[in-house]
Parts: C-alpha cells; structure tokens; sequence
C-alpha cells in the first residue's frame, strides 16, 4: 500500500482536495505565503497566517501563494481583530477558498464564507465550543489540546483527552492539534478519533517559515518544560520563559489587573520576538512540542518525515511479531 493509497477514504483529505491530512497552522509571524506553499506542495494543505497581516498584506500574500502552488491552500483567520470584515473582503476577492477561523464566534463569518462557496474549518479547545462550531454550519473542527502555543483554551484540557471527546460528540471531520509533530503524535491523534491533524510548532522551525533565525535556533535548544500557558485573562498563550515571561510572571505575583496586562503586553511585543528575534523583550508563542524539536527542515522534508514515520509506526502495530 502506498502512502497516497492509505489516506484514500479520508475525510479531510477529500474535504481539501489534498493527499495528506495534514495541515499546517496559520501562526503569527511565522507562517506566510512561502510556508503555506511550500507545504501544499509536499500534499499537506499550507496556511496563510493572516492574524499578523494588515488586509493588503494579507491580499499580497495570497497572490503570491497562488503564484508558488497550483495545490490546495488556505487562510487561518482569528476571530478576535478589529478589522476582520476588510479580511474576509480580501479572501473573497482573491477566492481562497478554505479558510480556518479561531479565536472567537464561529457563528459571526462561516454564513457569509460558506455563502461564497467556501470551506469553513474552526478551531476549538472543549466540547462546548465544538458544538457551537457545528451548529453555526462549519465544515469540519480542529481540537486543538492545551499543549498549543497560541489561542489555548483557559481550561487547559490535554489533546489526549480533548480529542475523543469531540470525536463523541460530533460527527463532523476532525482534526487534531496541540503537542503533535511527529508521526508518533499524528497515529497517537488518528487512534483517538481525529481524521488528520494540524501542526504549527514543528513548522515554525522550517526554512520557510517567517521566524527570525534566532527564535527558531532557541526553540532547536528548548526543554521539555522550557513554556508555560499563561495570559489567560487577554488570549491564553503559551510561551517560551524569557525576560518577558519573568515580567508576566511578577505582575501575576503583584497581583495584576487585566488592564495592567494588557499595558505590559503593549504592541507589537509578538512580532518584537517571533519575527525580529528579540529573545528578551519579545513574546514566544510556541507549544510544548518544542522541546522534542531538533533541527530546522524544509517544509516537505518535514511532511516527509512526519507521513514515513506514521506509516512505519502503523505499519509495526498492524504486524506486531516484527515489532516484539
């Protein structure tokens, strides 16, 4: 069997038209056209990360997608920004045509984007949520666990419970995301109950992704317990311990308004670290996959890697003689 045969009555695969059901998060300042293409092209489906996008940045990027793949590929959108009808303008205009909302209401934009013809996916970290997403006309759910890096649900509930959760209680295609990167991680989601998975931390260290050198060199060295979840009271976060972390951590200890928050995560502190690589001052939102993280790929090597690993894993437990 090859691997293009064994996701062959796969839901997700069918729902994008793409022979691997694996999807790339939409990350904040790591994930713009380059990324997105690039994993298309290595038959995962690429996301545009438009959360750190300005509209016509945003219609940039998606030209240029278009231009660097003939693939499937999609636009992640946080429900959460001031200017997200100028967004869904430009997807419309440009026609993308799948789109990954997160960060808010699914009820707000899937009517208007499934009235244009688009596949809507939302993003979700418990059960509640799910059903809202399935009643508001989604076509498909990512559960996403507390293990994340950005937009982690405050109740901090782990993938491997998370999943067969949701999987109970919709019938919608699923899939999984949250302290998945390998091929391990991806058969571990598909057992549960997921129908392909969702990566963001792993591609974060790709040489397409828009990451600073510095920040994916930090991540390559991170520990297994190197991030913590915190911020609940703005968007849960989890983040690389840093100098800023320290100052979150302290202001939590002083007991801190949510206003005082805000007033020390200030503007621009995401891009200060993920983009321009300030290791101190910057927010780092990775997942806590990043201490398994050791080397930064190509996007289709990691594809690569991640789809022979789940094959030969799956592979060992259909014939357990050649394992024990």
């Amino acid at each position: 069997m090859t691997e293009r045969d064994s996701f062959r009555q796969n839901r997700v695969c069918d729902l994008f038209g793409i022979q691997f059901p694996l999807i790339q998060a939409g990350m904040v300042w790591c994930s713009g056209y380059k990324l997105a293409a690039a994993v298309s092209n290595a038959g995962g489906l690429g996301l545009i990360g438009a959360g750190s996008m300005y509209p016509d940045m945003l219609r940039e990027q998606i030209l240029k997608c278009q231009q660097a793949t003939e693939k499937p590929f999609g636009v992640n959108l946080p429900l959460l920004y001031p200017d997200i009808q100028a967004h869904v303008k430009v997807i419309l205009e440009a026609g993308v045509k799948i789109v990954f909302t997160s960060a808010g209401n699914p009820a707000l934009l899937t009517p208007v984007l499934k009235q244009n013809g688009v596949t809507v996916v939302h993003v979700v970290p418990d059960v509640r949520f799910a059903l809202k997403a399935e009643a508001s006309g989604v076509d498909a759910i990512v559960a996403e666990g507390f293990e994340a890096g950005g937009h982690n649900g405050r109740d901090e509930i782990t993938s491997l419970v998370l999943i067969p959760q949701v999987r109970k209680a919709t019938q919608l295609p699923l899939i999984a995301a949250g302290g998945i990167g390998t091929g391990a991680g991806m058969l571990a989601s598909m057992v549960l109950g997921a129908e392909g998975v969702q990566i963001g931390s792993r591609f974060v260290c790709s040489d397409e992704s828009s990451a600073h050198p510095a920040y994916k060199k930090l991540i390559v060295n991170a520990g297994p317990g190197d991030t913590r979840l915190t911020l609940k009271e703005l968007a849960p976060v989890r983040l690389l311990k840093n100098k800023f972390y320290q100052e979150v951590e302290e202001a939590y200890a002083k007991g801190a308004s949510r206003e005082e928050l805000i007033a020390l995560l200030g503007r621009g502190r995401a891009k200060k670290g993920m983009l321009e690589g300030d290791l101190e001052e910057g927010e780092l939102e990775i997942g806590q996959i990043s201490g398994a993280i050791e080397n930064i790929l190509p996007a289709a090597e990691i594809v690569k890697e991640i789809i022979h690993d789940y094959q030969a894993l799956r592979l060992e437990i259909n014939h357990p003689q050649s394992r024990f």
